[in-house]
C-alpha cells in the first residue's frame, strides 16, 4: 500500500509541475525591443534590423531560434531565452550574447 501512496504523490508532484510549466510558457510576453535589457544587449525583434555599426559581431542568419541559449524549437516564432527571464524572444530576432547552436 505504501508503495502506490508514494507512486500517486510523486506521479502527482509531477503532473502538477508540468500543467503549471506549460502555463508559464503560454503565460510569458514578448520581449520588446525597448526593454532595458533588450537595449543593453542590442537586442532587435528582427535581427534583419540590427546597427551593423554598433554590434560587427552580427551576420545574417544569426537568429534567435538558431542560438545556443534559446529555448524553443527552431521552427517556433517565439521562445524562452535565460538572458531575459519571464520574457519570450522572436525566433527571427538577435542580440549580441547570440552563441551558434552547435
Amino acid at each position: 500500500m505504501t508503495t502506490n501512496r508514494r507512486t500517486f504523490v510523486i506521479q502527482s508532484v509531477l503532473g502538477a509541475s508540468a500543467i503549471a510549466a506549460s502555463g508559464l510558457a503560454k503565460a510569458q510576453t514578448m520581449l520588446k525591443d525597448e526593454d532595458p535589457t533588450a537595449v543593453a544587449l542590442g537586442y532587435k525583434t528582427d535581427g534583419t534590423k540590427t546597427d551593423t555599426k554598433k554590434y560587427p559581431k552580427y551576420a545574417a542568419g544569426q537568429i534567435c531560434s538558431n542560438c545556443a541559449l534559446y529555448q524553443g524549437k527552431p521552427a517556433d516564432a517565439a521562445g524562452g531565452c535565460p538572458l531575459f527571464a519571464g520574457k519570450q524572444v522572436a525566433g527571427k530576432g538577435w542580440c549580441s550574447a547570440y552563441a551558434k547552436k552547435g
